[in-house]
């Protein structure tokens, strides 16, 4: 007896870890097909497993929801599901480059906000990870939390020295059900991967996989008190900047405690007018606090929207919620100043070359793409800088991209979201405010501090030292693919995703035929059996029993080849 194969024994892994999520997958499927996605839930093979396991699903969509835009019912529907979909939907609403504007701008209307859990979980939940009482740790400690989000809630306390702090507790129970949901995401990228070949080229896998760190991030609340120190670190001498201090001894992966920045909340209009702060010169402070993040540290704040955003006294900025950053290599931050240099400039060569570095290994036409910068940038042609909104270049830039069936980078994707969502933040205090006045200075600087003889220098001794280590590897690379050929196991792995789909229906079909064949043997041997001694005594039976599991057998072959034909 052969030991299964490793494709076989994934497949059983798969079918137990969907089977132990049936009923979520239940309720996923009933939401969908309330919401008018049940196109999904039938090619996605959630129908036919559910219908499997004798799960009936009622094909109706809502009639509440039938008349709504696609994008408002999709942003319903992963409401209705819980913080992981509410996570997947903001993770796609940073996919600028997979979305129409109107898609984007529902999907960012996903909040995490939710009813709180009850302080007696919370507090529960906290003596166990303290492991002792909260009176020992905290001389007050609200019981009303001030933010409630799907992963977690926050409340105002003070430590036994007075100091006010703001404690982040996750919400208890939370992680089983995230990881449930995370399954069946998987296993819907997968289908979506092997199924639909315009799907391939944005990576539905890699997709899962970028909400699977992200949310294991953001669960995990020392690692948000570590982001806040480095910020910290980064910001340590501007003292126009305001980063929460971390009370370490208080942290744990359940629970952070921060300083309490006592100012004027962002989406606050009202309160920023009235404390008669400096509106323009809060816009354009934050956003060299952000360039700075992104071009100089690589290292930056990915959500910067007015309710992350607190203004303090001295028309100073303080930022809070670090759950969500983004990180850029030494690198891409070089791509991206010479791809803001060549957008800023309207270098439409310059945007192609970096734009086929971004693309990877996709096919790219590179005549269409040329010739879809140029138009981009003769529509731009005659406007000065500071009338060009740098949310919408930016759009028409990831059109280009979508046109073009290629995508972004996921680290991208989320610098692409925090530019423009500072752009944002810039205009809601001064109408006149333009990201590209305050970048083009920046990029400029940049771009001549490359042109340095240390930056050359330095490139230069870079990718010396890049040669030297590919140099001395290439022997015993050639050595260990000679071995290779010389024993017979040199081997070409070949990307072929739907062949496997092809094989399983391949194996299908020949069992039925073989099927079929048994069947049309015990049909005719039957007959004969049937036939001896006039088809009395043990003949008869033996022929009857025959034509039943013959009969068996066709009602199965049926039954088969009409679901096939339904999927």
């Amino acid at each position: 007896m052969t030991a299964p194969n490793c494709k076989t024994m994934t497949m059983l892994r798969e079918s137990l870890s969907m089977m132990r999520d049936l009923s979520r997958l239940r309720e996923i499927a009933a939401v969908l097909i309330h919401y008018g996605w049940g196109d999904l839930v039938k090619h996605s093979g959630l129908a036919r497993m559910l219908e499997r396991a004798g799960k009936l699903l009622h094909w109706q969509p809502g009639r509440d929801v039938a008349n709504l835009p696609q994008p408002v019912r999709l942003r319903l529907a992963l409401t209705e599901l819980g913080p992981a979909f509410v996570k997947l939907g903001q993770v796609l609403s940073t996919r600028v480059d997979m979305f129409e504007p109107d898609w984007i701008t529902e999907l960012e209307k996903l909040q995490n906000r939710v009813p709180p859990e009850p302080f007696v979980k919370i507090k529960a939940m906290l003596e166990t990870a303290y492991g002792e009482p909260l009176d020992n740790l905290f001389d007050a400690f609200e019981t009303e939390p001030f933010a409630a989000a799907s992963i977690a809630q926050v409340h105002r306390a003070s430590l036994k020295d007075g100091t006010p702090v703001v404690v982040k507790v996750r919400r208890p129970g939370i992680l089983p059900r995230i990881e449930a949901d995370l399954r069946v995401l998987e296993h819907l990228a997968r289908i979506l991967e092997m199924e639909w070949s315009d799907a391939r080229s944005y990576s539905p896998q890699r997709i899962v996989e970028q909400l699977r760190r992200s949310l294991r991030r953001e669960c995990d609340l020392v690692k948000e008190a570590r982001n806040i120190d480095s910020f910290a670190r980064n910001f340590k001498d501007d003292p126009t900047v305001e980063i929460p201090t971390v009370y370490w001894p208080y942290c744990h992966e359940v629970v952070n405690v921060q300083g309490f920045l006592a100012g004027v909340p962002g989406n606050d209009l009202a309160a920023i007018a009235a404390a008669g702060f400096d509106r323009p010169l809060l816009a354009s402070r934050g956003a060299e606090i952000v360039l700075k993040m992104i071009l100089l540290d690589g290292y930056f704040h990915a959500d910067p929207h007015p309710g992350n955003v607190i203004y303090l006294p001295g028309n100073r900025i303080g930022m809070v919620d670090f759950g969500m950053v983004g990180h850029l290599t030494r690198s891409r931050r070089e791509q991206i100043i010479q791809f803001l240099h060549a957008l800023i400039g309207k270098d439409e060569m310059g945007m192609l070359e970096v734009l086929e570095l971004w693309a990877g290994d996709a096919d790219v036409d590179e005549e269409r793409m040329a010739s879809d910068l140029t138009e981009l940038v003769m529509s731009y042609d005659n406007l000065s800088l500071k009338y060009i909104h740098f949310g919408a270049l930016l759009s028409d830039v990831t059109s280009i991209m979508r046109a073009n069936h290629l995508a972004l980078p996921a680290d991208l994707t989320l610098l692409f979201k925090a530019l423009v969502s500072l752009e944002g933040l810039g205009h809601q205090l001064n109408p006149d405010f333009h990201l590209v006045d305050q970048l083009e200075p920046f990029v400029r600087q940049l771009m001549l501090e490359r042109l340095t003889p240390n930056a050359m220098l330095a490139r230069g001794r870079r990718g010396l030292a890049d040669l030297a280590r590919v140099a001395a590897g290439l022997p015993r690379d050639l050595s260990y693919l000679l071995r290779q050929a010389r024993r017979g196991r040199l081997r070409i792995d070949l990307d072929m995703k739907r062949l496997d789909h092809f094989g399983s229906q391949l194996d299908r079909a020949s069992n039925r035929l073989t099927l079929g064949v048994m069947t049309a043997s015990l049909v005719i041997g039957s007959s004969i059996v049937l036939s001896v001694d006039g088809g009395r005594g043990v003949f008869g039976w033996l022929g009857l029993l025959g034509f039943i599991l013959a009969g068996v057998n066709i009602l199965w072959i049926v039954v088969s080849i009409w679901h096939s034909g339904r999927s």
